[in-house]
């Protein structure tokens, strides 16, 4: 079993990211509710032009069984897993190579949007059973997070994987600099251990579906 994690480099001026802090950190970590699965982590960049082909190419290499994309979200406080992704790019700030695209959608013709196909209301049970604040969240944006789950979503339609979105609170390091009112924010190794939870929940539930498949009758969802 395997599981691919990605993460976005830093953006909007900033020097760290947690989503690729957390996911670098669990990068071929291996801990007892895994049972042997790998967690490989790939750092997708925060570029409208290039997250999909980076986002393409991780899914080839890896053929990853489970997906879970992280991304930052200033001012949120829990674990937000997301919902839906929508068909459109609209860019409150320039990506990293300058881009602000305004009212493109993320694939022509796509349909409108896609929703997760995690368990998201499990999970985010299993994360608050384990201390975890945590909540399904009903809109990823419009920036490159939500570009690159809804191109998640449109690549792996029909193979039977297991992907989806959560976005992470800030570090303390960058709700100490950040402008304005203060954010909240979660230290890393807090953050690091949410995520950890989160796939082994994931993980229970897909090795759960195979098991009920293989008896009979059952579906993977």
């Amino acid at each position: 079993m395997r599981i691919l994690l990605t993460g976005f480099e830093p953006f909007g001026g900033q020097s760290l990211n947690p989503s690729w802090e957390v996911a670098r950190a669990l990068h071929g970590q291996q801990w007892p509710a895994l049972q042997g699965a790998q967690v490989v982590a790939v750092q997708l960049p925060c570029v409208f032009a290039q997250a999909l082909p980076a986002l393409q190419q991780a899914l080839t290499q890896h053929t990853p069984d489970i997906v879970l994309a992280l991304g930052q979200a200033e001012g949120r406080c829990d674990l937000s897993v997301e919902r839906v992704a929508i068909n459109v790019m609209d860019a409150r700030i320039p990506d990293n190579a300058g881009a602000l695209p305004i009212d493109v959608p993320v694939i022509a013709g796509g349909p409108a949007a896609y929703f997760s196909t995690l368990p998201i209301k499990s999970l985010v049970a299993g994360l608050k059973a384990a201390g975890f604040p945590a909540s399904v969240s009903q809109t990823a944006g419009t920036f490159v997070c939500n570009q690159v789950f809804y191109g998640l979503q449109h690549a792996l339609v029909g193979q039977g994987v297991h992907s989806g979105f959560m976005h992470l609170p800030l570090l303390p390091e960058q709700a100490a600099h950040w402008p304005g009112p203060s954010l909240p924010s979660w230290p890393l190794a807090l953050q690091v251990a949410g995520v950890q939870q989160a796939l082994a929940v994931l993980l229970a539930h897909r090795q759960q579906g195979l098991a009920d498949a293989a008896i009979g009758g059952g579906t993977l969802n």
